[in-house]
């Protein structure tokens, strides 16, 4: 199964990871280091099963609560675990990728140490682009003329993988750091917004930027 399939078919009962500080973006990936006996329990069972489970935010008044079972954030990040190790203790080093957006629809009774949802999945349509992804593309080249040579490859490297919508997740994923911001980008589900957003945060870094001495071959 692609990781797609992989979680559409989790859909049903989607197991969540209420984290307040990180926002996972589809297309990207984060690296996570599970030590609380909930959530070893809960990638264990992931591990042992589809590999699936959601970061989710909750709100800012309640992350006080996450020791309990705040209110979750309804839209969420799917994901699939791509590495992982186990430590001898029990803990857990992985890597998820995220793949699509997903709307808690309904919590399931707490049967298990961890939380699980009914959700629906909302990937995006990749043929959605049109010219806001290209004034997006543009927008990164001309930002990348003003990186160093090595982080302007990378940047250039990732934003070239993604299409549609999925350009706007990546950009935003490596550009914008402030974790109310990410958590608005990931709230639309319209991509040709999404990428009119996330242009405006790419044009804005490059407004604070001085113009590269020698431009890149990348303008060229």
């Amino acid at each position: 199964m692609t990781p797609l399939e992989r979680v559409l078919a989790a859909a049903g009962r989607l197991k969540v990871f209420p984290l307040p500080s990180l926002v996972l973006f589809p297309g990207t990936a984060v690296p996570l280091h599970i030590f609380e006996p909930r959530y070893r329990a809960m990638v264990k069972d992931a591990l042992e099963a589809d590999g699936v489970f959601a970061l989710a935010q909750v709100p800012p008044s309640a992350v006080p609560e996450l020791v309990g079972d705040p209110p979750l954030h309804p839209i969420v990040s799917a994901g699939v675990v791509s590495l992982n190790e186990q430590l001898p203790d029990g803990r857990y080093n992985l890597m998820l990728t995220g793949v699509c957006r997903a709307r808690v629809i309904a919590e399931h009774a707490k049967d298990k140490l961890y939380r699980e949802v009914q959700a629906e999945m909302l990937p995006d349509d990749e043929s959605i682009g049109g010219d806001a992804e290209l004034s997006l593309r543009r927008a990164v080249l001309e930002l990348a003329a003003r990186l160093p040579q090595k982080a302007a490859e990378n940047f250039v490297k990732v934003a070239s993988r993604a299409k549609g919508g999925g350009l706007a997740d990546v950009v935003a994923a490596t550009l914008v750091n402030n974790v109310t911001r990410r958590v608005e980008l990931l709230d639309e589900l319209d991509p040709l917004k999404r990428l009119g957003e996330v242009l405006n945060e790419v044009t804005a870094v490059i407004a604070r930027m001085k113009a590269p001495p020698n431009p890149s071959g990348y303008l060229n």
